[in-house]
């Protein structure tokens, strides 16, 4: 009978604690001195309102479990330093959110910093383009760049010249590549040499990127490697940008209009084109031989509002 009422009571409590881990998100992140840049330890990080708190570690670093779906206030406190707080959310149920603080004492008037980072969803991190471009590579490719925004991640067999990037524990052919939520399949050749020219995405024409090596939703499908996930922009104004290198160029030219002036209608456009050509940088190489490493790429992205919530794009 004992046995059979533990049973019981496990059966009825054990969804509930999963739908209360379900509604809610983790925010991490590291405290640091704003003025020495020293880590904070022992500051206390508390959710306003609530009895979730924790204390950062001696390098500074936090995690605390806040409230999913809904707006919070973060804050941290620190004897010596000036309180900090700032609103978050809502954060979707199982995402981490990476928030970095710069505390300032309590004697200076510098201003508090407070940093958003790296936003993890469902085993999802996701980065803005923008920060990515100024990584240094040798030909632009954003295989090149995975490495610094995900663990487990390393270029091809070529190395940054490689247009290939696997997962630790995978297969290049186990990387599953979405633009705008379709499907990129890139045909399987023989020899890895055929594959050291431009990637598919065109870093100029992305908005965001979301990447994960393991642990994504099963909406991305059953390759077990990794995932990477890009949206590309929907421009609201006229803007360019122009690349040269001896190493190769790039362009760019987005947009938009109405083709009535009193229509909510609108006509968003993206082309960019690409060049690379390598043989400068191989020429340098002990190693000769016969090919002509030379890319060249145009893409252009077109979408037009149907309605006030809907878009026809091509």
């Amino acid at each position: 009978m004992r046995i059979i009422t533990f049973l019981a009571l496990v059966f009825l409590v054990a969804p509930k604690l999963l739908m209360a881990q379900a509604e809610r998100a983790t925010v991490t992140g590291i405290v640091k001195d704003a003025v020495s840049g020293l880590s904070v330890d022992l500051a206390t990080v508390y959710v306003e309102g609530t009895n979730t708190a924790t204390e950062t570690a001696e390098n500074g670093r936090y995690s605390i479990v806040v409230p999913a779906e809904e707006e919070f206030t973060l804050v941290i406190t620190r004897i010596g330093y000036q309180e900090v707080k700032t609103t978050l959310g809502p954060l979707p149920a199982r995402s981490n959110q990476q928030i970095d603080v710069d505390m300032a004492p309590s004697e200076s008037d510098i201003e508090v910093i407070v940093r958003e980072s790296k936003s993890q969803e469902g085993g999802m991190v996701r980065e803005d383009v923008e920060q990515l471009k100024l990584l240094p590579t040798t030909t632009g490719n954003l295989e090149s760049v995975l490495p610094h925004i995900a663990l487990g991640v390393s270029s091809g067999t070529g190395g940054e010249l490689s247009s290939q990037y696997n997962v630790r524990g995978g297969n290049y052919d186990e990387n599953l590549v979405y633009v705008n939520d379709f499907a990129i399949y890139r045909p399987q050749v023989i020899r890895a040499g055929q594959q050291e020219g431009l990637t598919f995405a065109n870093i100029d024409l992305i908005r965001d990127l979301s990447f994960s090596s393991g642990g994504f939703e099963a909406r991305y499908g059953d390759k077990l490697s990794s995932v990477l996930d890009i949206k590309y922009k929907r421009p609201d104004s006229l803007r360019a940008s122009l690349g040269l290198s001896f190493l190769g160029g790039s362009a760019h030219l987005e947009g938009s209009f109405r083709p009535k002036k009193d229509s909510y209608r609108r006509l968003r456009y993206l082309v960019g084109a690409r060049y690379k050509d390598t043989r400068y940088l191989l020429g340098t190489l002990d190693v000769s031989g016969e090919y002509t490493p030379s890319f060249t790429d145009i893409q252009t992205y077109i979408t037009y509002d149907l309605n006030r919530i809907g878009k026809l794009g091509s």
